[in-house]
């Protein structure tokens, strides 16, 4: 079994109406997903908006969810940066804070070479001493780290026990689970749509959005996948499909948010340059929440 679980939820940050953290609704929000299949909460991540918090919400942020959820589940500090220097300082500081994990960005805008993302993710897996993750989102960095990177990053650091592998695609998954030779690293779909796809090439679960909403759900897949009930596995990945695409109509988080506020959640909008969803997108989410039974 992973340190991290099978379900992880890349959690928004609720914001008040006049673009503050919402920090009441932080630890509701985070008790409603722990209560709801999440083993693992992955805080400051793209879900998150990490790139419009300051470095002192991030901290108030990891803070405010460890005391939220107690010993129900983990917390992973998003703290990857396209900066090798700024990542390991926040990596430390939240280590510091008492997360379980951190999850480490592929840097983005440089647009570094795979030597380039090699040196930094060894320069930071030698600053702490925190399980950390990988995380792969070409569509989001500009770049995309090569399975023969990944590998090479994990050959040399054992505290690399994980990869959020949302690169879109499945060829890619299995190379990774091919060349993997350690037993104690794990790959997890960084895409809910892909999760079912990737658990049958080898994957131990999924870093989700859909989980703010149907967290139980996606936990009952997993679980009945693993014990070798593919075909039931196979419906409720059908059924969540909507879901799983709605989600992501626009730029995330903004359907998601826009769905939690409809479940009688107070998450705000998101910070500009992420506007919320407009009427026809909003339609859309209530549609398929009707659907499954949600609203």
């Amino acid at each position: 079994m992973t340190q991290f679980g099978r379900v992880m939820t890349a959690m928004i940050t609720p914001f008040d109406k006049n673009g503050e953290i919402n920090f009441k609704e932080v630890k509701r929000i985070a008790l409603k997903l722990v209560n709801e299949g999440t083993d693992t909460i992955v805080v400051t991540g793209t879900t998150g908006e990490s790139p419009t918090l300051s470095h002192e919400e991030d901290l108030l942020l990891y803070a405010t969810v460890l005391e939220a959820v107690g010993d129900k589940a983990k917390v992973i500090a998003g703290t990857g940066s396209n900066c090798t220097k700024t990542t390991i300082k926040y990596t430390k500081m939240a280590e510091a804070i008492g997360v379980h994990g951190a999850m480490i960005v592929v840097p983005y805008y440089n647009k570094p070479s795979q030597d380039g993302m090699y040196q930094h993710f060894i320069q930071i897996a030698e600053h702490t001493d925190l399980p950390l993750m990988i995380y792969n989102i070409p569509g989001r960095t500009g770049v995309n780290m090569l399975p023969e990177t990944v590998i090479r990053i994990t050959e040399r650091c054992s505290n690399y026990i994980a990869i959020k592998e949302a690169a879109g695609s499945l060829e890619q998954v299995a190379q990774i689970l091919k060349l993997n030779k350690r037993k104690d690293f794990f790959l997890y779909s960084g895409d809910d749509a892909l999760t079912l796809d990737v658990l049958k090439l080898g994957g131990a679960g999924v870093v989700s959005v859909a989980s703010h909403l149907v967290g139980d759900d996606i936990k009952k897949m997993i679980q009945l996948y693993s014990d070798g009930n593919e075909s039931a596995a196979d419906n409720i990945n059908e059924k969540l499909m909507p879901l799983f695409k709605v989600l992501f109509i626009t730029s995330n988080p903004s359907p998601v948010k826009d769905a939690l506020n409809m479940i009688g959640f107070q998450t705000g909008i998101p910070r500009l340059p992420i506007v919320a969803v407009n009427e026809e997108e909003s339609a859309q989410v209530k549609e398929v929440l009707k659907e499954l039974k949600l609203v």
